[in-house]
């Protein structure tokens, strides 16, 4: 009777194993949660590269103009970095730009940006190659090449640095060859290009009106004495078995009659190109820097060269410090160089020696264009 009793308590074998397998298997699926909670925690706190580009390549989607980001790869603080600054430059304020700089990133990661190194960065890889929106037409030798170098290093300039010769030598290869050559720039940007010749090219002005009559035209105007005398000596320096200035400048110097056939001294009598221009474009739509007050106060004539343009005035006194050698202002060292920014060697380059008597002959020559200039443009230039 005892017997039959324990026995129907003992539970069968077959069922002892079922009951150990299901104990296994209990732990074993317990250690694998623990595990995976433990690795997952783990992927929260220190996320790996994957999961950023992931999260960047889902951010640009979302919208790719607002993040418009050097590198998806690149760490957090550099993609945010780029754009906080992309957004506020277009703001167009610097003192936004530090605050917001310095309130979204940790402090261990401030540093010193310049708004010109990430658009251009930028507008290299995402944006746009376009036709320019204004153009410098001149004139040779009055400091175009200064007003170009000087206004590219605006955080809103895309420009062009050589110069393409469109609008007088290469017109017949077409607007798309020409738009090929610009560089590329976001919609805030204006793409800028310069060639002196344009000024005095009796086609230019007409041509450019085709492309867009809303263009922006810069000239930089000089003495037209000293200009005349600048262009020699640059001929001079590359051909040196010309003719003297005198025997150039003179049909018949005794009579004081100007060789105005010679390019030297055409491209000074600025109001009848000037003429040629206006029947194209308005006068407001025409800026006229002065080649004199580019020297002594290159930071007052960009303020307005950025007024024209419609620019934030950001390139100030601080931009420049005057090279006495050369005699000219140059670019003081930009945080990305170990060297200043001057012009090159042909630019500031002394002067033939001309004689007195026959400055004041062209002098006179240039007066009656000169004041006739001044009038259009409501300027007074005093070249007299």
């Amino acid at each position: 009777m005892a017997y039959r009793l324990i026995s129907n308590r003992i539970v069968p074998s077959s069922n002892r194993l079922s009951k150990r397998f299901i104990f296994i298997f209990t732990i074993s699926l317990s250690f694998t949660y623990l595990c995976y909670s433990i690795l997952f925690c783990c992927g929260t706190i220190m996320p790996t590269q994957s999961y950023e580009e992931k999260m960047c390549l889902h951010h640009k989607n979302v919208g790719s103009k607002k993040l418009l980001q050097k590198d998806c790869t690149a760490d957090r603080r550099t993609a945010l970095d780029e754009t906080l600054n992309v957004a506020l430059t277009h703001q167009g304020s610097s003192h936004a730009r530090n605050q917001s700089r310095n309130s979204a990133l940790p402090i261990t990661h401030k540093r010193s940006i310049a708004p010109s190194e990430y658009n251009i960065t930028v507008a290299q890889k995402y944006g746009n190659k376009k036709l320019p929106n204004a153009l410098i037409v001149g004139v040779k030798k009055g400091g175009t090449r200064a007003v170009l170098e000087f206004i590219r290093i605006h955080p809103d300039v895309r420009a062009l640095g050589t110069e393409p010769h469109f609008f007088d030598r290469n017109y017949d290869r077409g607007l798309d060859w020409y738009r090929g050559l610009m560089p590329r720039t976001l919609d805030s940007q204006i793409t800028l290009e310069k060639t002196p010749s344009y000024f005095v090219t009796r086609e230019a002005p007409r041509r450019i009106a085709s492309m867009s009559p809303n263009t922006k035209l810069i000239v930089v105007v000089r003495n037209p004495v000293t200009r005349a005398i600048s262009d020699y000596t640059q001929t001079l320096s590359k051909k040196p078995d010309i003719p003297t200035f005198e025997e150039l400048a003179f049909q018949n110097r005794s009579q004081g009659l100007v060789d105005t056939s010679w390019n030297a001294i055409r491209i000074g009598m600025y109001i009848l190109h000037l003429e040629n221009w206006l029947q194209y474009f308005r006068l407001s739509q025409i800026h006229f820097v002065s080649g004199e007050r580019l020297i002594t106060d290159p930071a007052g004539e960009l303020g307005r060269v950025q007024d024209f343009l419609g620019l934030k005035r950001i390139i100030t006194d601080k931009h420049f410090y005057f090279n006495r050698t050369k005699g000219f202002p140059c670019l003081k060292k930009p945080e990305s160089s170990s060297q200043p920014r001057c012009l090159g060697k042909s630019k500031g380059r002394t002067h033939v020696q001309i004689d007195r008597e026959v400055i004041e002959q062209l002098r006179d020559f240039y007066r009656p264009f000169n004041i006739k200039f001044y009038e259009m443009v409501g300027q007074d230039f005093r070249w007299d």
